[in-house]
């Protein structure tokens, strides 16, 4: 009885309630940091000053008042809350020797950053269909489209996202976390922290991939039958011109459709003990970084009715010719 009691306090004693994390992020990289101190603090000021000029834009001129513009607006204003999430956090690492970040705060980082970066794949999804529609039945546009539809379709995906991520944030925080605290990434993601739980995760990895399935290849695999049948349409088309621009209008979403949804699904659609960190943490960087920037640039910045209604709202109007 007294073994058993000994026995009891000395495993009391090795388990460790983790309190915070230490996030290791690239202080491998030693005097390199600073470097990326600066690289990262750059493309984060263009990705603030290019989704907030989509989003001004898209506000003051009335002819961009339409779905596709509004959906636009609402991708733009979340990828600006989803950099936010993740990046000065990331920054002030790259500057300061302590890395740490409580046990309440890291679960939180993990909400919002999940609960925006599900949004906006399900928003690429809605976006999808509203070209779908546009080109497939435009005489139905404006019933299928109407601005109460578009305010459902938005706000679905706000509420999908972020109870998706509840449940991930949930299932991944209800593990216990002892011994070891170091998170071997730039921010609290999936992998790397329940890598650190003391016990079996299986089930828990479980249910994760599921709730990826349907956050990535669900929403994605609408995308891909909706574009067949864009395809279907405009080679219907008889005039080159315009086959040309029906599908000029979907160029630009399904650049960012392949690299987000590609990034997302080689991180999250397979089992955590895969998890590799150094090439992992190179191409989160370019969903967490990359994809942000490249979305001002791609999908509005190079579109013809954005750069004039940028030339109306700037009131300059020989300073910027449009893309042809």
């Amino acid at each position: 009885m007294v073994t058993l009691l000994e026995c009891e306090m000395v495993l009391a004693e090795n388990f460790t309630v983790i309190t915070e994390f230490l996030l290791l992020g690239f202080s491998s990289l030693g005097e390199v940091q600073l470097d990326l101190f600066v690289v990262f603090l750059f493309l984060y000021l263009v990705i603030l000053s290019g989704n907030a000029t989509i989003v001004s834009i898209i506000r003051l001129d009335q002819s961009l008042h339409t779905p596709m513009y509004f959906f636009l607006g609402i991708l733009s204003t979340s990828e600006t809350f989803y950099t936010f999430v993740i990046l000065p956090k990331m920054l002030l690492n790259l500057l300061s020797v302590s890395r740490t970040i409580s046990f309440t705060c890291c679960a939180i980082q993990m909400f919002f950053f999940l609960g925006f970066a599900i949004t906006n794949c399900l928003l690429l999804g809605v976006m999808g269909y509203d070209r779908y529609v546009a080109i497939c039945h435009p005489l139905h546009y404006p019933i299928l489209m109407s601005w109460q539809v578009c305010g459902k379709l938005a706000a679905a995906c706000g509420i999908g996202g972020f109870l998706a991520s509840l449940t991930v944030v949930n299932l991944v925080f209800s593990l216990p976390f002892c011994s070891t605290n170091k998170v071997n990434h730039y921010f609290c993601d999936i992998s790397p922290v329940i890598r650190l739980a003391c016990t079996n995760t299986d089930v828990h990895e479980l249910v994760i991939f599921i709730c990826g399935v349907l956050v990535l290849v669900v929403p994605f695999f609408f995308i891909c039958v909706s574009y067949l049948c864009i395809l279907g349409t405009i080679l219907k088309i008889p005039s080159a011109e315009g086959k040309r621009k029906a599908f000029s209008t979907c160029v630009s979403h399904l650049t960012v459709v392949v690299i987000h949804y590609g990034c997302a699904s080689f991180i999250y659609l397979r089992p955590t003990a895969k998890y590799v960190s150094n090439k992992d943490r190179l191409v989160t960087v370019t969903y967490t970084i990359v994809t942000p920037l490249l979305n001002p640039m791609v999908y509005s910045l190079r579109n013809k009715d954005v750069q004039l209604a940028l030339r109306k709202v700037l009131g300059k109007t020989g300073s910027l010719k449009p893309y042809i």
